[in-house]
This record gives C-alpha cells, sequence and structure tokens, in this order.
C-alpha cells in the first residue's frame, strides 16, 4: 500500500512538472503570457465536467459491463451447484414435505412462460406455507449425501467472486449449516421432538433458498440458454411427470 501510494506521488510529481515544461516553453517561444493563461484556465474551467463525464457516464457504463459479465460466470456456478447438489437436494427435501401441492403447481415451468410468470412464481414461493418433517424419512441417507459433496460446496464458498451474489451465497451458507447440523450428531433416529424440529427450521431454510434461487436460475436460462433452459424444464424436480425425454 505504501509503495503504491509513493508511485501516485512521484507519477502526479512528474506529470505537473510536464506541464509546467510545456508551459514554460510556449511561453518563451510565443512571448504570450496573457494568451496562455487565458487558455491555461479555459482547461481548468472544463475540468470538472470531464471529471462528471468520465467518472458518471463512462465508468458507469464500464461497471455494468463487467458486473454483467461477472453475473453470467456466477450463473455457471450456480448451474453447476444444481447439477452437482441442488436438484438431488430440492429432491430430498420435497420427501419431508407434508403437503407440497400449493407450492408445486406455481412451479411447473412450461417452455413459454414470460419474465412476469417467473415474477409472479417467486412472490407465490415467499408467501406459501411450506411444512416439512424432519421425522418424516430417514435423515441419514440426507446426512451421507450432504456430507458426499461438503468439498464441492467448500470450493463453491471458497470462489471470492461469490461475494456478488448475496442470496447465492446465503443459500450455500444454509445447505452447508443443515450438512454440519445432522454430521454433528450420533445418531439422527428417535431425537427429541424438539430436536426434530431444529431441523425441520434448518431444512425448511434451505429447502426455500433452493427453490428461489432455482427460479431466478431457470429465469436466466430462459432468457440467454434457451436450449439450457429446455433440458431444466423437463427435467424440473418438483414435477412428478418430469422426464428428459422428449414425448412424440
Amino acid at each position: 500500500m505504501l509503495k503504491r501510494l509513493r508511485w501516485y506521488i512521484f507519477l502526479t510529481a512528474v506529470l505537473i512538472s510536464m506541464s509546467l515544461i510545456i508551459y514554460e516553453i510556449q511561453i518563451s517561444i510565443f512571448h504570450r503570457t496573457e494568451d496562455t493563461l487565458f487558455y491555461m484556465l479555459q482547461d481548468f474551467a472544463f475540468v470538472p465536467v470531464q471529471v462528471l463525464f468520465v467518472t458518471f457516464i463512462i465508468a458507469r457504463l464500464l461497471s455494468d459491463r463487467e458486473k454483467r459479465a461477472l453475473l453470467k460466470k456466477l450463473n455457471m456456478l450456480v448451474g453447476a451447484f444444481y447439477s452437482e447438489v441442488g436438484t438431488e437436494l430440492i429432491n430430498y427435501c420435497s420427501g419431508f414435505s407434508l403437503d407440497l401441492s400449493d407450492m408445486r403447481k406455481h412451479l411447473l415451468i412450461t417452455p413459454d412462460w414470460s419474465q412476469r410468470q417467473f415474477t409472479a412464481a417467486l412472490k407465490a414461493v415467499h408467501s406459501s406455507d411450506l411444512k416439512l418433517d424432519a421425522s418424516r424419512k430417514n435423515l441419514g441417507e440426507l446426512r451421507d449425501f450432504l456430507e458426499g459433496k461438503k468439498n464441492f460446496l467448500l470450493s463453491l464458498l471458497a470462489n471470492p467472486n461469490l461475494l456478488e451474489h448475496e442470496s447465492f451465497t446465503d443459500l450455500l451458507w444454509a445447505v452447508f449449516h443443515l450438512s454440519e447440523e445432522l454430521s454433528a450428531r450420533p445418531s439422527l433416529e428417535g431425537l427429541p421432538r424438539r430436536d426434530y424440529d431444529h431441523l425441520t427450521g434448518d431444512m425448511k431454510r434451505a429447502f426455500m433458498k433452493l427453490i428461489e434461487e432455482w427460479l431466478v436460475y431457470m429465469k436466466h436460462l430462459k432468457k440467454d440458454y434457451p436450449y439450457l433452459f429446455s433440458l431444466a424444464v423437463r427435467t424440473n424436480p418438483l414435477d412428478s411427470k418430469a422426464s428428459a425425454v422428449i414425448p412424440e
């Protein structure tokens, strides 16, 4: 940091010195001090406009372009997550649901869905009353699945670019926390009701974030990658009739 500051000071001094030398040469050749001062002040008067243009317009355009490029790269990570963990985890969590019919009817995505339908589905998910019960099925299978994916999850969490995607980072932490909770117990059978309720809360948090981010990801595929969207629709983990095979 100190070296960089010294470099900036040195560069500033060099540039100012060069300007003074050039002005001195101009005055010594043309002997028109007043004209030189006049045009110098004109240049200074335009500096605030230049700062405005460069800082607030060009920099903003470049920043937006970089963010769009970064978001596309991040969506590749999101896609890898759902291929490796997310889709299967949705299936696991669905098995602990007491009734998914209300939420499921909003998530039966079709190839002709509009952006408005995705927005409406997200709102419906936010307002849905999802009921899970961690004691309903074998938690050991879910624990083993998540433990097998722990290295993959850690590799995603270690990616510094994810700082730009807070909602997906929250999803990863929710899934990782659920995995830690399940792994921390010597046995997942015959637990006290209060403990099952605690695990149910952890599972619900992860499941809700899984669905929300999945919808956002599907919306992205629909817009930018229709061929990937087609496969994702046919393999929808919340559609009991889903099949990758295209019917006649």
